[in-house]
């Protein structure tokens, strides 16, 4: 199979998932807001990795710490320095606990940085697909790096 085959399926599996979980989405809460600290990135063309350390601060002021890891497949390209991903929690249901966030995300991806630049993602999955991570700031970078794909994250 042709590599333009496998993007064009891969973008189109991305759009039906996202459409499928906006039309199950019932009025969302919004629960809280989830931090990371990333690591440095070398982008491999094709893709890239990066692990990063966030803390969920839930609405009632509880913490939960977690450790992730974002996985980018798609054109990345460059080296960046680690950065902060600062996201809005939406979650179907109001009961948030330890390890409600666990779980794999998927979305798009994009991001642009020569010396500094900028990144979001707005990433759905967890537990059933019930928590939405709304990008509330967009990451701040450091580096050479043009990124565009899909971006799977998962917390643990």
């Amino acid at each position: 199979m042709s590599t333009p085959r496998i993007w064009t399926i891969l973008f189109v599996f991305s759009i039906a998932f996202l459409a499928s979980a906006a039309a199950d989405a019932r009025e969302p809460f919004r629960v809280g807001t989830l931090t990371c600290d990333t690591s440095a990135r070398v982008g491999l063309v094709l893709g890239s990795r990066q692990e990063m350390r966030c803390v969920f601060l839930a609405s009632d002021g509880r913490q939960y710490i977690y450790t992730g890891l974002i996985r980018r497949l798609g054109l990345d390209i460059g080296i960046t320095r680690g950065g902060t991903l600062l996201w809005r929690v939406f979650a179907r249901n109001s009961q948030i606990g330890r390890g409600t966030l666990r779980g794999s995300y998927v979305g798009a991806s994009g991001n642009v940085a020569l010396g500094l630049g900028l990144g979001a993602k707005l990433l759905i999955g967890g537990s059933r697909r019930s928590v939405v991570l709304q990008p509330l700031s967009v990451e701040g970078l450091i580096g050479i790096n043009l990124a565009l794909g899909v971006a799977n994250l998962t917390l643990r």
